[in-house]
């Protein structure tokens, strides 16, 4: 006996074995969550007595249903189609019990939720529901990665490494992505649903989430608030309300923040980067984090860093070099561009331009940014800026005329780094994005995008020289001394101004309250150097820096002969107490484990509302558990003991940070494995 109609108790979606070949198991297994461009499979329970099924004699449809509206229904008939569309086919169990059905997903198919029912000459029935996200594993979906350990680092890796400081004191920080906790992967479709072009034309925007082009800009735009409800308000000033940037240790926390109550205060470029690649890869596109070190803000598109200086030494103009600045990277094909520029594209979710309007940038290809293709999309050429601008570094006299005295073709975009794969370690991708510095490649790179824009370089050694030296061991909570020396290259006496400042200092290179300075008439003989000392008290600089621990030294000297301006720079990263972690109990699942934690307060005054928080993978129920320990004495040790239930098996990361009133945000970890 054949049939065309039939009747079936249950629908079985099949989602630990679906899980399985989609490489979707860690989002779990309470619904289906399956990879475009791939089959999965599900099983219809037939009536006890169902005849034979013939597929040629089958007169049914299963229909897909994703969006507000059927804007993409695809209706599948049991017969093959091309591979670039939806199929099905179906086998029947030899016991006549149940019905195998393989449905084929298109790998061009918009992602996000879907519907899955069953029509049989017009009776139709509800099959359930999946989640359909992009598929690294698929030859055929643009966002396909050949090598199965950049797929486990870039899709899967729960943890990663987000880099800060100087290029010289390059410090990693470790950060929960935990795109595979409970509820994430649907905040990240809320995200979607949440972009202004959705509540435009919901149909339009559904359909377009087939292309990872447009998602990328999409989340570019609401990781940041500026122009939405998006994840995060930026915040570069004193943090008076709201979580401090630099007190976050993971994305879910503050996913489930806003999915909660709306935009969260408050983030930086690292936390808005770090929070895009997390919701990157739980849609399944390959992501990494990225940090730019002596990164450029270049506010007149014209591709140089023009620094205008009083005679004072104070800077006048807008543009800036950031100490770092943080972006994403996401793996895709461009076939809007041509495939010259498939592969890493560059996304930057904090909000510094308006591009097309909107608080966004990218992505753009790093073959374009490399080469200097700056009329490929999109605002390649401001990434192109902030990793190869040149520095022009000018005085504006008294009498209001501007005048060059030094420049640099090489300060900005230093040490481009992301983490390496399948390690901790950091790994320079600077050549991604630039050929080396001072190369021709680069030089030819650097004027065809500049478009005859041409820097002059100065041609000859200048007469006298600034360079600034460092103490060793600059922890904070202790004084030091740093010196500038000015040196004389000349055949005659010179008698210079000169004066030697310190200042607070942010990141993102804006400029807080002075700590010392000192000036001085000199003369320094021919091939003579002089040296003048600053000292660097925790009593002047404690109460003015900034979480980021940073001081900016700058040295002028003024030749009273020729009125030549000469001037020296630098950033000092204060050095940080460590925190000492040990685990006292077996980590296993389920069992009660205790974190001892101890950290030196270097500072000498008391440190008030002092507090430990640990956040882990797997290891704390996807939330950060805080102790707070009240005061402690200088010199003294902060301890707490955090007890911590393990719900995952297998390796992870023990994240920890400590914070007060006076000395915030200190960061460690520890690699663990839970055993069963």
């Amino acid at each position: 006996v054949t049939f065309s109609f039939f009747d079936f108790v249950r629908c079985d979606l099949d989602i630990k074995s679906n899980s399985s070949s989609h490489h979707t198991e860690l989002y779990g297994e309470e619904r289906l969550i399956v990879r475009r461009g791939q089959p999965f499979n599900i099983i219809l329970h037939l009536k006890p007595g169902s005849g034979e099924f013939k597929p040629e004699a089958a007169g049914f449809t299963f229909t897909v249903e994703t969006g507000t509206l059927p804007v993409c229904k695809a209706c599948m008939f049991m017969r093959s189609t091309v591979d670039t569309e939806w199929s099905a086919s179906a086998t029947h169990d030899p016991s006549g019990n149940t019905l195998s059905v393989s449905i084929s997903s298109s790998p061009n198919a918009p992602i996000g939720r879907y519907s899955l029912t069953l029509d049989q000459e017009g009776q139709t029935t509800s099959l359930g529901e999946f989640i359909l996200l992009f598929n690294a594993w698929c030859p055929s979906d643009a966002v396909y990665m050949k090598s199965n350990t950049k797929k486990q680092e870039y899709v899967l890796a729960q943890h990663g490494q987000v880099y800060r400081g100087t290029h010289k004191r390059i410090k990693g920080l470790c950060w929960n992505f935990g795109q595979f906790d409970p509820s994430i992967l649907d905040i990240c479709l809320t995200i979607l649903d949440a972009n202004p072009k959705f509540a435009a034309d919901a149909d339009k925007d559904c359909s377009a989430r087939r292309n990872p082009i447009y998602v990328t800009r999409v989340i570019s735009a609401m990781i940041n608030s500026n122009d939405d409800r998006g994840v995060l308000v930026g915040n570069w000033g004193e943090v008076t309300d709201g979580v401090h940037p630099g007190r976050w240790m993971g994305s879910g926390d503050i996913l489930r923040q806003w999915a909660e109550s709306g935009p969260v205060r408050y983030g930086q470029c690292w936390v808005f980067a770090a929070v895009a690649c997390t919701v990157s890869r739980a849609l399944g596109i390959p992501c990494r984090v990225v940090t730019n070190f002596g990164s450029a803000h270049d506010t007149d598109a014209n591709l140089i860093i023009e620094n205008v200086y009083n005679v004072d030494g104070e800077k006048i103009s807008r543009d800036s070099v950031w100490n770092f600045h943080v972006w994403v990277d996401s793996w895709m094909t461009r076939p809007d561009l041509g495939s010259e520029f498939d592969g890493w594209q560059t996304s930057d979710p904090t909000p510094q331009e308006r591009s097309d309007g909107v608080f966004c940038c990218g992505p753009a290809p790093l073959k374009a940014i490399r080469e200097g293709e700056l009329t490929k999309k999109y605002d390649t050429p401001f990434i192109f800026a902030e990793v190869n601008a040149d520095v022009v570094d000018l005085v504006q006299r008294s009498s209001g005329e501007t005048v060059k005295f030094a420049g640099s073709t090489t300060s900005v975009g230093r040490s481009i780094s992301t983490k390496a794969v399948g390690s901790d370690e950091r790994w320079d991708i600077t050549h991604q994005y630039k050929y080396p510095e001072g190369s021709k490649e680069e030089r030819k790179v650097f004027e065809k995008a500049q478009h005859n824009n041409k820097l002059q370089q100065q041609g000859e050694e200048p007469s006298l020289r600034l360079k600034i030296k460092l103490a060793d061991n600059m922890i904070v909570g202790k004084d030091f001394e740093v010196s500038a020396v000015l040196t004389n290259n000349c055949t005659v006496a010179k008698t210079c101004t000169l004066m030697f400042m310190a200042r607070a200092v942010g990141y993102n290179a804006t400029r807080g309250q002075g700590i010392e300075f000192v000036t001085d008439i000199v003369e320094v003989a021919p091939g003579e150097g002089y040296r003048v000392s600053l000292g660097i008290d925790y009593k002047h600089y404690g109460p003015v820096i900034t979480s980021d621990r940073l001081i900016q030294l700058s040295a002028v000297a003024t030749d009273k002969q020729t009125r030549d301006y000469f001037k020296a720079e630098k950033t000092i990263v204060l050095d940080e107490p460590e925190i000492e972690i040990e685990l006292v109990g077996e980590l296993k699942v389920k069992r009660s484990v205790t974190a001892q934690l101890t950290l030196l307060n270097t500072l000498p005054e008391r440190l008030r509302d002092c507090s430990f928080t640990i956040e882990g993978v797997g290891l704390t129920d996807g939330k950060p558990i805080t102790e707070n320990i009240g005061t402690v004495e200088a010199k003294q040790e902060a301890k707490a003991s955090i007890s911590f239930i393990p719900t995952s098996v297998g390796s992870s990361k023990l994240l920890v940070n400590f914070d007060s009133d006076k000395l915030k945000n200190i960061r460690s970890f520890i690699n663990v494995v839970v055993e069963k």
